[in-house]
């Protein structure tokens, strides 16, 4: 068996994996990373989006040794020092989430989105979130917790204004 070593929200991971695995399946079975969720195997729903070297992924669509040398970035990643993301915050504060199944890969593929465009207007957002679905929401809170997330990432103080 093939061994990777990958950077994994920061830490150094080095094992064997089948050649046939999924980095879905690595991140969750052998990492025991399971805030990255497993939703249709077919790369419809982006429930599983991760950050692969900075770029949002899903992950049920890369072969795990094709991510040998990889950074990545899961759900489990963003926040730091016990503070929760902005994103995370947003997805809490506007109520952007009902079950919570899809909201891994809706915050993950946001924070692609908010890294490239940190401006984004409610079309860009929607736009930048099509390869996700949420089967329970309208996305009005989804589009709203992520504009939260984007003024509280341009705040100077760090403080959001009200959206």
């Amino acid at each position: 068996m093939p061994v990777i070593s990958l950077t994994v929200n920061g830490k150094t991971c080095i094992g064997e994996v089948e050649p046939r695995t999924l980095l879905v399946h690595y991140l969750r079975e052998q990492l025991n990373l399971t805030g990255t969720h497993i939703g249709c195997d077919t790369s419809q729903c982006g429930a599983c989006v991760v950050h692969l070297n900075g770029a949002s992924v899903k992950a049920c669509t890369v072969l795990a040794v094709q991510a040998d040398g990889a950074t990545i970035t899961t759900i489990e990643g963003l926040a730091q020092n016990g503070q929760l993301h902005p994103l995370q915050e947003g997805f809490w504060q506007q109520h952007g989430l009902q079950c919570g199944f899809c909201t891994p890969g809706m915050i993950m593929a946001a924070a692609d989105l908010l890294q490239r465009n940190p401006h984004p207007t409610d079309e860009a957002i929607r736009r930048g979130l099509e390869g996700n679905l949420c089967r329970c929401t309208g996305y009005e809170n989804i589009v709203r917790a992520v504009r939260y997330a984007a003024e509280k990432l341009r705040a100077p103080t760090g403080a959001a204004s009200e959206v």
